[in-house]
């Protein structure tokens, strides 16, 4: 991934790295040091696996780390981090037990009440600890046992914080863990009162989805003294590492305004759009599966390729390899381009892929190789990989605002139902975030299949206002495997796949 932004707050106190690289940059470098900062969220969201990453990454830096973990085994909190690969060198594990401190109470037969003695035993023996290992970060799993044990909100609020004032006090960054009350049970987190106690708070949430992996994001719900960027934020717990995705609108860009022209080669296609299409600006390229949307788009990946640039493409609805195929029977040199790194063709599962995972991708590729030109095939399926209805535009203009900033040309590909050019696209219109818009279709003339193509918007710059005939044919590009003829002037109602005579058309005009 991508280092780490700078703060943008001018007072920024020193911080802590997470350990985990997208955590560190929604925070602008990690977590303020000598506070003490909270993870809630419900079982499975991660809570244990994130602090293990805090743990590891200042063991790392040759800073004491310390887990004092509550609500789970020593062992047990070995084998997860086996399970990811991970060693614990230099990350002290310590299992204060209840129970232990409970036999301990019983032997002495003490008169006070059980649950005074109780919490008081387990803080002197953190406090012991703590003196002991005098550690730099510390984590404790989880305050929800504290809670059980302090048997009331005054004193659980209380011993929190005298928690807190421990560790601050010797200059350690202390990390929480509370735990939600899970979906179904109701209640709310009482954890939510230390929130002021707290430098950052941190939530982590999981939903399921009726078809594929489950969805986790990350939210902060609050940061002191750091410029951090709201907003939720995709994560992926893998073997081995938590990768957050922060999302595109955390990247500040300036506008890109020198809108260079792409040209395809293609002198009738070219023509017809003004010379081409410009870099910084978004094309939807619409119509009928089959009608050759695809293939117009690759011109543009492949136009990038061949002067020096580089481009990706993304596929949600075919395989790379009939792509590949597709294009190079056209004179496309797609594999030459991908073997010398001037060009990416990746498949992607709508189903396994998170919203913020693709859109880092295509950061990666814009800052990393200067991605020029971005192919999305196709808008139904980034839809599908979207998942929540009711934030599918808002994303996709994201992603698109960022792209136009770094100057990249995107080539949207929808579909419609049916095989007219003029149909129902499924799913949000989102004609409107698009600077260029070509509508692709077929129609028919004495039994035989024709290819449609016109150009009805482009902000920048002219473009040809009649309907052209696309042509697919063998051989390369110079020999005009790719070409538009026309305009069709002979022809009425080609959009609606209903073509007549122009002269028929007028004569029906006059009839009425």
């Amino acid at each position: 991934m991508p280092s780490v932004p700078p703060s943008l707050h001018p007072e920024a106190p020193p911080v802590a790295s997470t350990g985990v690289e997208g955590l560190d940059a929604i925070l602008h470098g990690g977590l303020p040091r000598e506070e003490m900062h909270l993870i809630q969220g419900t079982a499975g969201t991660g809570k244990s696996t994130l602090a293990l990453c805090f743990l590891r990454a200042g063991a790392k830096a040759g800073e004491a780390s310390l887990y004092l973990t509550l609500s789970q085994s020593a062992a047990h909190l070995e084998r997860i981090a086996r399970s990811h690969g991970w060693s614990l060198a230099g990350v002290t594990v310590h299992e204060l037990s209840p129970r232990t401190v409970a036999e301990r109470i019983a032997a002495r037969q003490t008169i006070l009440p059980t649950a005074d003695v109780e919490l008081g035993e387990l803080f002197q023996d953190l406090a012991d600890l703590v003196e002991q290992t005098r550690p730099r970060r510390a984590v404790i799993d989880s305050l929800s046992v504290l809670r059980l044990l302090a048997g009331g909100p005054q004193r659980y609020h209380r011993e929190v914080v005298t928690l807190r004032q421990l560790f601050t006090e010797r200059k350690c960054t202390l990390l929480t863990i509370a735990d939600y009350p899970a979906e179904g049970e109701g209640g709310s987190l009482p954890e939510v009162d230390f929130h002021p106690l707290c430098g950052c708070v941190i939530d982590l949430k999981q939903e399921p989805r009726a078809f594929g992996d489950v969805r986790r994001r990350l939210r902060i719900v609050k940061a002191r003294g750091l410029a951090s960027n709201g907003g939720t934020h995709d994560y992926k717990i893998a073997t081995g590492r938590m990768d957050v995705y922060p999302r595109l609108g955390a990247y500040n860009r300036p506008e890109y305004s020198e809108y260079e022209m792409i040209a395809t080669d293609v002198a009738s296609l070219d023509e017809v759009l003004g010379g081409g299409l410009e870099r910084g600006t978004a094309c939807l390229l619409v119509g009928p599966t089959g009608a050759g949307k695809s293939t117009v788009a690759a011109l543009y990946a492949d136009a990038a390729a061949r002067r020096g640039g580089s481009a990706a493409v993304f596929l949600f609805d075919e395989r790379p390899e009939t792509f590949k195929s597709r294009t190079e029977s056209f004179g496309m040199h797609v594999n030459a381009h991908i073997e010398a790194g001037r060009m990416s063709v990746q498949q992607l599962d709508s189903g396994e892929i998170a919203p913020g995972e693709f859109a880092q991708q295509i950061r990666e590729m814009v800052e990393t190789r200067k991605t020029q030109v971005v192919v999305i095939d196709s808008i139904a399926g980034y839809f599908a990989a979207m998942g929540s209805q009711d934030v599918l535009v808002s994303q996709l203009h994201e992603l698109l605002t960022y792209l136009s900033r770094s100057g990249v040309l995107t080539m949207l590909i929808g579909s419609q139902e049916g095989l007219t050019s003029i149909g129902q696209a499924p799913g949000p219109d989102v004609s409107y975030l698009s600077d260029s818009i070509v509508v692709l279709g077929f129609y028919e003339i004495r039994g035989k299949i024709h290819r449609s193509f016109a150009a009805v918007k482009k902000r920048n710059g002219r473009h040809a206002t009649e309907i052209h005939e696309l042509i697919f044919a063998g051989g390369s590009l110079a020999e005009g495997s790719i070409r538009l003829q026309g305009p069709l002037r002979g022809l009425q109602r080609i959009l609606l796949d209903n073509p007549a005579p122009a002269c028929a058309r007028k004569e029906e005009d006059d009839g009425e």
